[in-house]
């Protein structure tokens, strides 16, 4: 499927071989045990290791994330299990690993965590490709790129030819960007790490995650992880993900289509400050996002005068959810501040596009900035 585009791909995604009056997309098989006689060595033996379900949408995501190569997947009950199953199947007490100080907000609970089982944990900012300073010694570097909530980008290349050079494992969380919009695998990392919560699944119903390797061994350990934690998903959310894989490539196109006519009005406003998309030409993360990512993704962030202004400004949307998440059919925005621990504004907005038509929804981000101003 390597010389497929991204629609024929994601239609067809780890289907199996088609049978006479069976489905294309066989149902949630919900089991904890299955028949299994003399030695346990075929491919389904209990439900907290492996179900026929799983192996589908693992096959899926592995064709989007590396299409044409061997590449294994492991899913996951959420993004979090996902996140920590390579951490923590990767270092032990003594070792050092290198995260984004300005990534997702649950990164410093896995910060906590790490050092008080005897991690070293270093930290620098997305943007300049400052982690580069970190590497020595490190055990795993954790690259966040486009970061969540600021959308900084880092040159991941270089990243991981210098992590490689000294002998640091690279993990890649690409929730915001999704293989559609950019393949971590591709571009040398070790481990390609995500939420599917967000745009891969894209309707905001399921809590999912994922992470796919080139290395056997390494998924080897992020698999005897997921058996010792019990972070399995369940099959009724993962048929739910398979069958929205379907849409992503149309759901992605749309988002980042209306992202960047967003940016562009947002760019406008006076009122407006501080706004970041790597796919706005004049972002200072474009020139490094245009080398590496395929599409730009669907969150756009910016900043109002304060806490007041946007709070008037997100009330006074028709057609955007106040919610937190992104990667929705349903456009979504959030001031960030409301949570604690992201390092921005009070006036902060993180604003996710759906797939609602442009004009409709550019029209309401307008009458809503014009709202606040009053």
């Amino acid at each position: 499927m390597s010389t497929m585009g991204d629609g024929t791909r994601a239609v067809r995604a780890g289907l199996p071989v088609p049978e006479q009056f069976e489905p294309p997309l066989p149902g949630p098989v919900f089991a904890a045990h299955f028949h299994l006689s003399g030695d346990p060595t075929g491919p389904y033996t209990y439900g907290r290791d492996t179900n026929p379900t799983w192996t589908h949408l693992e096959r899926a995501i592995g064709e989007l994330e590396a299409p044409g190569e061997e590449v294994e997947t492991t899913v996951f009950a959420s993004g979090m299990a996902a996140i920590t199953s390579v951490l923590l199947s990767q270092v032990r007490s003594g070792d050092a690993v290198v995260l984004p100080n300005d990534g997702y907000q649950a990164l410093p609970l896995v910060r906590e965590q790490l050092e008080a089982y005897g991690v070293e944990v270093r930290t620098a900012p997305t943007g300049g490709d400052a982690q580069l300073a970190l590497l020595e010694s490190a055990k795993v570097l954790w690259i966040e790129s486009p970061s969540n909530p600021g959308l900084d980008v880092c040159d991941i290349r270089r990243l991981v030819e210098a992590a490689h050079a000294a002998g640091v494992l690279v993990a890649v969380d690409n929730t915001l960007a999704t293989p559609i919009g950019q393949r971590p695998l591709e571009l040398g990392a070790d481990f390609s790490v995500a939420s599917d919560t967000k745009g891969m699944t894209g309707h905001g119903d399921i809590l999912f995650g994922h992470v796919t390797c080139r290395d056997p061994r390494l998924t080897a350990d992020v698999r005897r992880w997921r058996k010792i934690a019990g972070a399995i998903p369940g099959p009724m959310e993962a048929w739910l993900a398979h069958r929205s894989l379907a849409t992503l490539h149309l759901r992605i196109d749309r988002q980042c289509t209306t992202a960047l006519a967003l940016a562009e009005v947002l760019a406008k406003r006076a009122e407006v400050t501080g706004l970041r998309y790597p796919g706005l030409p004049g972002d200072p993360s474009h020139p490094v996002a245009a080398r590496q990512m395929r599409r730009f993704g669907s969150v756009v962030s910016f900043e109002l005068a304060d806490r007041e202004a946007a709070e008037r400004f997100l009330s006074a949307l028709r057609l955007v959810d106040d919610a937190t998440s992104f990667g929705g059919v349903r456009s979504t925005a959030e001031r960030r501040g409301r949570w604690g621990g992201d390092a921005v504004a009070e006036g902060f907005i993180r604003f996710s596009v759906g797939v609602e038509d442009p004009e409709d929804l550019l029209a309401d981000v307008e009458q809503a900035l014009s709202a606040a101003a009053r």
